[in-house]
């Protein structure tokens, strides 16, 4: 039998349950959203980015424009999501694979994936892009190092804030040592100047 009306209003209020985790897009999506990104990526390497347009990006893709829009709002965006997916899967490997070394990001597949795609470093750098790949990178390698430096336990009795600093300060010798490897015509190999990285993350935290 149903309360009265004051008995019911006395009851307690169902709690409000928590908003769901947004969901990862679904295959066909996330396929869309790959070829837009590799038609871009590829023609910006064969003609100066500021001439390559959305129909351009549309044609190679053969995406229609309303689902192109769907997703980015223009090319820059669709630019800016590219990196995004580079930076995070590079970050982040070391840990998804549970890779149990002291490597704290992984140099040598980067820079070797970054050497042979040396004609897209170079787009960006003519372009006015790069800055905004470091700008995006620092923040990408800070928090990978930092859960690297964690699951390495070497430095559990260092505070959490300064565990943070000295990441973001590794994250910013990475993308130098980067930048200097590049501009000298990537002299020394990936391997190398992944030993080289890790050597002064260690001898900089004893």
């Amino acid at each position: 039998m149903n309360g009265s009306k004051n008995e019911r209003s006395k009851a307690p209020k169902q709690a409000v349950k928590p908003k769901e985790k947004p969901r990862k897009p679904d295959a066909r999506v996330q396929r869309t959203r790959d070829q837009l990104g590799q038609a871009l990526i590829a023609l910006i390497v064969e003609k100066p980015i500021n001439d390559v347009t959305v129909q351009d990006v549309l044609d190679r893709a053969g995406v229609g424009r309303s689902t192109f829009y769907l997703h980015y709002r223009d090319k820059d965006d669709l630019l800016v999501s590219q990196l995004e997916m580079f930076l995070e899967f590079m970050s982040t490997a070391l840990s998804v694979r549970n890779d149990k070394s002291n490597r704290v990001a992984p140099v040598a597949g980067m820079f070797e994936h970054i050497g042979n795609q040396n004609k897209l470093y170079r787009v960006l750098s003519d372009s006015g892009h790069l800055k905004d790949f470091f700008d995006l990178a620092e923040g990408y390698f800070a928090r990978g190092i930092e859960r690297r430096l964690k699951e390495s336990g070497r430095l559990a009795k260092v505070p959490q804030r300064e565990l943070a600093a000295r990441a973001s300060a590794l994250s910013g010798s990475l993308l130098s040592l980067l930048r200097w490897w590049l501009d000298r015509g990537e002299k020394e190999s990936p391997q190398e100047m992944d030993e080289m990285f890790h050597r002064m993350v260690w001898t900089g935290l004893q």
